[in-house]
């Protein structure tokens, strides 16, 4: 039997737990989920606690806790640390949801947040679409790209159907919200395809007429050895555009990961239309193979995506 522990269940951590069920299904593994709750009375989704063997809160003694297989990590940003403190060696390996901390937590020393020998991977979904998987093998076929452009641009009120966005953290500064690492996709990305760049300056701030306390666009301009990029998020866009443009030797590649498709160079339009949860479910397959492999380090460690949040925040 699996065991897994999740903390936080709001869509994210539902998406994981729904997902986390079908791929053991599909696998033959019986499965035991348990939550770690703030509040255990307090009403959780529709088909969440028919998924879950036990609710609990907080032990004074985090040692009281059984051990796992898995624990997922999956509450607001602002609440990660606190989380990674209550379960510290208590599962053999940890899903953390993206970003790792908060803005103001990029200090913390993650030796006493995880346990030695931790096995952990940090959240990356955009790794893992159609779209990007494409772009991936095309930049093994093409020669480097001279520079890069990439755009995520959305409207947050449209984010979440049927809930005041004032609500949620995206809008609160304080529970780790704000485009510049709400949108930390972008730079998880760009860092995992160039790796981390040389230079970079970064501009953001609440412009527009949101309701909200945290930064709603950033901008950023980056700088490699072999190459610049220009990043553009914000919170505002009506309409969703999420695009990668790589300017090279042979021409321009183009992602569209809205759309779902790679516009080559030669003008060959590669489709990669899926559904979002396509993404997800590789993600957890993959984290699956992980946790129960020998492999130590993940693809996505928590030391690395700490160095990815300091590089949403300009730092170096």
């Amino acid at each position: 039997m699996l065991t897994a522990l999740f903390i936080g269940l709001g869509s994210i951590g539902t998406r994981h737990l729904q997902n986390l069920g079908e791929l053991c299904a599909q696998r033959g593994l019986a499965l035991r989920a348990d939550a770690l709750r703030s509040d255990a009375a307090r009403p959780l989704r529709p088909g969440v606690a028919e998924r879950l063997t036990a609710q609990f809160t907080a032990p004074d003694d985090p040692a009281a806790l059984p051990q796992y297989d898995l624990a997922f990590i999956t509450n607001p940003t602002s609440l990660h640390a606190d989380a990674l403190r209550a379960v510290r060696g208590r599962a053999g390996a940890l899903f953390i949801e993206k970003p790792i901390v908060s803005a103001g937590q990029t200090g913390l020393d993650l030796a006493k947040l995880l346990a030695p020998g931790q096995k952990a991977y940090v959240a990356a979904p955009m790794r893992w679409c159609g779209t990007m998987l494409a772009v991936k093998a095309a930049l093994r076929e093409l020669p480097p790209p001279y520079c890069a452009r990439v755009l995520c641009s959305s409207y947050l009120p449209d984010w979440r159907p049927g809930v005041d966005y004032r609500t949620v953290y995206s809008a609160h500064k304080a529970l780790g919200g704000g485009v510049t690492i709400d949108l930390i996709h972008e730079w998880d990305y760009l860092a995992d395809l160039f790796g981390k760049p040389d230079t970079l300056y970064n501009l953001k701030g609440k412009y527009s007429e949101l309701e909200i306390d945290s930064d709603d666009v950033s901008l950023y301009i980056a700088r490699w050895p072999h190459m610049l990029a220009e990043v553009h998020l914000d919170y505002f866009g009506r309409g969703y555009r999420r695009t990668l443009e790589l300017f090279g030797p042979a021409g321009s590649l183009v992602a569209d990961f809205g759309a779902g498709t790679l516009t080559w160079p030669d003008g060959r339009v590669q489709h990669c239309e899926e559904p979002v949860n396509a993404r997800y479910l590789r993600e957890m397959a993959y984290f699956l193979e992980y946790a129960a492999g020998a492999q130590p380090q993940s693809v996505n460690p928590p030391a690395a995506a700490l160095d990815v949040l300091k590089l949403t925040l300009g730092e170096m």
